[in-house]
């Protein structure tokens, strides 16, 4: 099958039972419904970029396993070039959809499903490779969008999964068949999950001998038998559903998804099983993961912070003051923040290397120093960009009022920028900086920079193992001429 194009995609999704419950309520059509199809529009994006020629060397890539070019949503990483480019198209996704696009995670979970059970075989003689490889290749055939999920909903943070008064609160084998197993629980925080054809499940920490049933990597279809996913409310969502609303949307036309999945005694086959009770590994698939997601964040939030600077700029146009000095200091300042990040993401992704399966994982230290840089720098460009556009970005009227017989006039005359700029136009550009720093797609852009990917002290635990502080002890010791 060649690529999918966007529409082709959209379609694809109409063809799935996915069991769906936006606001309490079971939704037969989510394809189409108001809150849902904005994120949907995101993921296919990742696919008509594919179809662009400009595009086509960062968007698409040869795959190691058919020969055949895929989406680079599908690939796994050849070469420290094939990380870099995922770094860049990861940025002109954020670029041309200023949301997250919900295809990162999948790609993500791809190459350290692919690393690690190579090395789970080569352990214990299981084919969990072969499983994967065979599973990898109907992926990339088909050009399909998976949701790569692994946050479990945890419950009480201080017990261990087995220790758990409810043993559902982290997923779980729950029975073993001749022909596979049978799991039950949830994942939470899901991105994409409602928009994909697949789900690939992961382990989400590290596991002791007794939470070995809770150690477990498979990939379900999305509207497998037992499976329920339940769509997380997001600020400003249920603006969507009003009439004419799209200047009170800031970003009409895209946005993020999460949702919680419920595993309600689902059975996955033998041949989609990819980790089953071999709990030393789990650890291991949790941090090669973190390492690929945390890296995806120096360009996604990137491209996304591009159009963010960009609104801000455009506000300062539309309010009159482009040459105020401390204006472009603040802007000067966005692009700086903004640009470190992405030198985080390329850097990790250059110092790259091969892992004993032969695809290419980044740098574990630098991926992790850029993750905790995105739970800082974005909430700063969120600042400043509140600060240009001024307090009208959260006081203004709906777009109601202002086509409103009675009293739209009067809106337009008193919210009027400078004069030859319409009111709308300065209404949407300040709805767009409402909607990325504190509406629908602030999911995917500043609260996501905090803890998607895991929490600000998960980066900093890895940075301490991933540090060899004693190594730049001995380096501070030889200088000072101390002899050990």
């Amino acid at each position: 099958m060649s690529l999918m194009t966007g529409a082709e995609y959209i379609e694809s999704l109409r063809k799935l039972k996915t069991k769906v419950y936006v606001l309490g309520e079971r939704v037969e059509n989510f394809v189409d419904h108001p809150i849902v199809r904005p994120s949907i529009n995101s993921v296919a994006m990742t696919y008509d970029l594919a179809q662009q020629d400009e595009y086509k060397d960062l968007m698409t890539a040869k795959s190691n396993l058919t020969g055949e070019i895929v989406n680079r949503f599908c690939h796994l990483h050849q070469s420290t070039d094939d990380l870099v480019k995922k770094v860049k198209m990861q940025r002109l996704v954020g670029q041309k959809t200023a949301t997250c696009f919900q295809r990162c995670v999948g790609m993500d979970a791809f190459n350290a499903v692919y690393s690690t059970t190579f090395e789970i075989d080569k352990a214990h003689g299981t084919h969990y490779h072969e499983n994967f490889v065979k599973y990898l290749k109907f992926v990339q055939e088909n050009d399909l969008t998976v949701d790569g999920a692994m946050t479990d909903p945890k419950g009480d943070r201080g017990l261990s999964p087995s220790k758990q008064e409810d043993p559902d609160l982290f997923l779980h084998i729950v029975e073993r068949r001749p022909d596979g197993i049978v799991v039950r629980g949830a994942k939470a925080h899901q991105t994409g999950s409602i928009n994909s054809h697949e789900h690939l499940i992961m382990p989400t920490i590290a596991m002791k001998e007794e939470d070995k049933a809770y150690a477990v990597s498979f990939a379900i279809p999305t509207d497998a038998e037992g499976l329920l996913m339940i769509l997380g409310r997001q600020s400003c969502d249920t603006r969507k559903l009003e009439e004419n609303a799209d200047v009170d949307l800031g970003n009409k036309n895209f946005g993020g998804q999460e949702a919680l999945v419920v595993f309600d005694d689902v059975f996955v086959p033998d041949d989609r099983i990819f980790l089953c009770k071999e709990y030393e590994f789990a650890g291991m698939l949790v941090e090669r993961f973190a390492g690929y997601h945390r890296q995806s964040y120096g360009g996604c939030k990137v491209g996304v912070g591009d159009v963010l600077i960009g609104a801000a700029a455009v506000a300062a146009d539309y309010n009159g003051v482009p040459k105020a000095s401390h204006l472009k200091d603040k802007l000067i300042e966005m692009i700086h923040l903004n640009e470190t990040l992405y030198c985080c993401g390329i850097a990790c992704s250059a110092e790259g290397k091969k892992t004993e399966a032969g695809n290419y994982e980044i740098d574990l230290l630098l991926a992790n120093v850029c993750k905790q840089n995105v739970t800082r720098f974005p909430y700063e460009i969120c600042r400043l960009a509140e600060d240009i556009a001024g307090g009208l970005m959260v006081t203004m009227p709906s777009a109601k009022d202002f086509n409103s017989p009675e009293v739209g006039d009067i809106c337009k005359k008193y919210f009027k920028g400078v004069a030859s700029v319409p009111t709308e136009d300065r209404m949407r550009i300040l709805r767009l900086i409402e909607n990325m720093c504190l509406g629908a797609s602030a999911v995917g852009y500043r609260t996501e920079s905090m803890h998607g990917a895991g929490s600000p002290q998960a980066q900093r635990i890895m940075i301490s193992r991933q540090g060899n502080l004693e190594a730049k002890k001995k380096l501070a010791k030889t200088i000072a001429g101390i002899k050990e």
